[in-house]
């Protein structure tokens, strides 16, 4: 059997790593954070869309990316000294004992989404979230057990003030009835105090002063440990996501809309301070200190009790519509409202060159080191010559949006837009002549393979021609009615485009006929492009990144780092590459991408695998002969956990794995003594 790399690098040190892109902008890092908690007043973490953890040692100064082993979202983060937890979409439960360096995924034995946990001690603890789930556990996350909440409602936030008494709060997404439920039982039993408006979180500054938060501003405190709820009067129609106190009278609470609401006497009045991105979550860790996070990443500081609020993200937000780079160092993104980035230390550092227009750029490309053109709204072209340092607008002849721009030679380009527009310069930009296209369908991408041979892609499936340096331009059949957003030929003869639905079309004769290809995707591709006649790259809406390493023959689905829409997709090596989307997302990866699964090499493997490759079941055999529980957790090569099961006291291990698809997978292996970590193959 054809021996099969997947970039999935793994070590028995520092735990899993299943995403092969990093974040270059905006850092530390592009996906929207949904949940911030300190420990000390160093050391806090936060958690938000695709599986991202973040921690930071010093006071918020700098943040790392941990490596989570999911994709799933994660929607709330609880921490105490080195162990914590945090839980989300589809029951995913993660808990580390090392201060984050490794997590765990547990088995909750749900599959609803979870939105809350909260521990009383390092054993025991609670997790809430759709359909009314409340669960426990009493041996740090190892067994959860479904208690009965008397609600269907989705739970949101809980809270414990002591090991019996807790709270936990939610409603009906839709606007419907809201909920504050309590325990006094340790969970064993719960009781509904109050239906109303959808809540969102619930803090307790004592055993019997409280206040939760939720939709259309509204703000809720008790003063007999739930037994009655005074509204009180917040100021805003906002929705609230959370609410922290540093005592009793100084509080917080934020809100979708970006802003941070302070009382500094027990509620009885709200000071709004708006300006704000969008928050999900608010954390003091004492009473001048606190953190807000939300949307794209942000990261908000106080150090003055929120008279004052520090932006400790960076990078421009801005959507960047394409990317290229003129060496293994140097490369340029352009986007939204007039973006221009630069970088001279392959991402590294990206410098802002904006400044020269407010007008949307679609489309960068450069001839040489110093020489450049972008295009975009209006019909603007801008050209540089000095590598980006200072931009000149050139006279391009019509005011329609200009897609994509494409240069021969340093004098000879062409840019193609609305409307079938179709540009062409012959002395380095100086002066366009339209071109007649033959169409008025909006031509999005433009990609030549000589001085003389050229192709256009774009609305209803058009693909055109030229083989004359546009003079005429002959309409192929693409067989797809789908819009075309990118075009890409890797020698005279073939090439591909993608575009609507996960289209990936190829043809192997110059256009004269296409294939349609299996992208294993039905969201849009935004953007494609091959390294090698074999190996290529396509990428898309919500965060779609999908690879070839055979001429496009199959597709390898890469997403599970970012959240947003992906734009354009450049490599400068077959390793090192870069994407650009949505909310100035940069990524960059340094292997290929991914997918790669090896085996760790071990001289003390305890575990063999037999028979492998397999359809049906697998046994797990333990050479040692030791007696001890043993997890057993198979991955996909997305690091998204399939199954997970638990034995104890068995030296044979069998497995069901038939229900499997075929591909490649990792098997984690966990004892008392360490991890091993195995490939599988399904055949």
């Amino acid at each position: 059997m054809k021996k099969i790399y997947l970039s999935i690098c793994l070590s028995l040190i520092s735990g899993f790593a299943f995403s092969q892109w990093t974040w270059q902008n905006p850092l530390p890092q592009g996906n929207s954070l949904n949940s911030v908690h300190f420990t000390d007043a160093n050391t806090g973490y936060a958690v938000g869309y695709k599986g991202t953890i973040i921690k930071t040692i010093n006071s918020g100064l700098t943040w790392a990316v941990l490596s989570s082993g999911t994709a799933n979202s994660l929607f709330s983060v609880f921490c105490k000294d080195d162990w914590g937890y945090a839980v989300g979409e589809n029951g995913t439960v993660l808990k580390t004992i090392n201060g984050g360096t490794t997590w765990t995924t547990l088995s909750s034995g749900t599959t609803n989404w979870l939105f809350s946990v909260f521990f009383t001690n390092p054993n025991t603890g609670f997790v809430v979230g759709e359909e009314g789930t409340i669960m426990k556990t009493i041996d740090g996350g190892m067994n959860w057990t479904t208690l009965s909440s008397g609600t269907t409602n989705i739970l949101y936030s809980v809270y414990f003030t002591d090991a019996n008494k807790g709270y936990a709060v939610g409603g009906d997404s839709y606007g419907g009835g809201g909920t504050i439920l309590k325990t006094i039982n340790g969970g064993d039993s719960w009781t509904a105090l109050l239906s109303g408006t959808p809540l969102r979180s619930v803090y307790f500054i004592d055993t019997n002063k409280g206040f939760v938060v939720g939709k259309y501003g509204t703000i809720l405190k008790t003063i007999n440990g739930g037994e009655s709820w005074t509204t009180l009067v917040s100021g805003t129609n906002d929705d609230l996501n959370s609410v922290n106190f540093t005592n009793s009278n100084n509080g917080f609470t934020i809100s979708s809309n970006g802003v941070i609401l302070k009382t500094s006497n027990g509620g009885e009045t709200w000071i709004l301070n708006s300006g704000f991105y969008p928050l999900y979550s608010i954390y003091f860790t004492d009473v001048n200190t606190g953190y807000a996070v939300g949307v794209w990443g942000k990261i908000y500081k106080t150090i003055n009790g929120g008279t004052n609020w520090t932006f400790l993200s960076s990078g421009t937000t801005w959507n960047l519509n394409s990317i290229f780079f003129t060496d293994a160092n140097t490369g340029f993104a352009v986007g939204e409202a007039g973006t221009i980035v630069k970088t001279v230390n392959g991402g590294a550092i990206w410098t802002d060159l904006s400044g020269i227009t407010t007008y949307g750029l679609l489309s960068v490309f450069f001839t040489d080191a110093n020489t450049g053109y972008a295009v975009g709204s209006y019909g603007n072209i801008l050209k540089t010559i000095n590598g980006g340092t200072t931009w000149t607008f050139l006279s391009s002849g019509t005011t329609w949006v200009l897609f994509s721009i494409f240069f021969t030679d340093a004098n000879i380009g062409y840019t193609v837009g609305l409307n079938g527009t179709i540009l062409k310069t012959i002395n380095g930009g100086t002066t366009w002549t339209a071109l007649s296209s033959g169409t008025t369908n909006w031509l999005l991408s433009i990609f030549f393979t000589d001085a003389n041979t050229g192709f256009a892609v774009g609305e209803e499936g058009t693909i055109m021609k030229t083989i004359d340096g546009g003079i005429t331009w002959t309409t192929l059949s693409s067989g797809t009615t789908n819009i075309l957003y990118s075009v890409y030929f890797t020698d005279a003869n073939t090439g591909f485009a993608v575009g609507e639905e996960g289209t990936i079309m190829k043809t192997i004769d110059g256009g004269i006929t296409w294939t349609t290809l299996s992208s294993g995707t039905t969201n849009i591709l935004y953007s494609v492009y091959f390294t090698d006649a074999n190996t290529g790259f396509a990428v898309g809406e919500a965060g779609t990144i999908v690879k070839t390493v055979n001429g496009g023959e199959t597709w390898t689905d890469l997403s599970g780092i970012a959240t947003y829409g992906l734009l354009s997709v450049y490599f400068t090596d077959a390793n090192t590459g870069y994407i650009v989307g949505d909310f100035g997302t940069i990524l960059k990866t340094t292997n290929g991408g991914g997918l790669f699964i090896e085996e760790t090499p071990s001289p003390k493997t305890k575990f063999t695998i037999y028979p492998n490759p397999t359809n049906n079941k697998i046994t797990i055999a333990n050479i040692s002969k030791s007696l001890e529980e043993t997890i057993m957790t198979i991955y996909n090569v997305k690091g998204e956990q399939i199954m997970i099961n638990k034995f104890h006291n068995q030296n044979l291990i069998e497995m069901n794995v038939s229900m499997l698809s075929k591909g490649i997978y990792l098997v984690k292996i966990q004892t008392k003594a360490g991890i091993e970590s195995k490939k599988l193959v399904i055949q």
